[in-house]
């Protein structure tokens, strides 16, 4: 049986579990990651100039696009391990957990092109 994290007044509640089994794994790690990114660092990163130019095409707060595409690789990062390490643990999903899963985010009649998963 899964249990999803619940959204409240924007923020995910960070006690939520996802239970198999029997056997309850918190997301934690995903979770707090997701709600504690205030504090920023200035880094310096190199990009191809043609990549620089393309970006300043679709927006003029680059620094945000590539926090965003970063926090976005982190997150899949994160659930992949996360995914990983449970069905290790507890086998693999079955055919109705993995319906169940793709529903929850998704939509019931919702479909996806799988770039937009992450």
């Amino acid at each position: 049986m899964w249990t999803w994290p619940q959204a409240t007044d924007g923020f995910i509640n960070a006690t939520s579990t996802v239970e198999r089994r029997g056997k309850p794994q918190a997301l934690a790690c995903i979770l707090q990651y997701a709600c504690h990114m205030s504090s920023t660092t200035r880094i310096t990163v190199t990009l191809p100039s043609d990549q620089v130019a393309e970006l300043r095409k679709l927006t003029d707060n680059v620094s945000g696009y590539v926090a965003e595409a970063v926090a976005r690789q982190i997150r899949h990062q994160l659930l992949g391990d996360d995914l990983r390490r449970h069905e290790e643990e507890h086998g693999g999903f079955s055919d109705e957990e993995l319906a169940e899963a793709h529903s929850k985010i998704f939509g019931a009649t919702g479909s996806s092109t799988g770039a937009d998963a992450a």
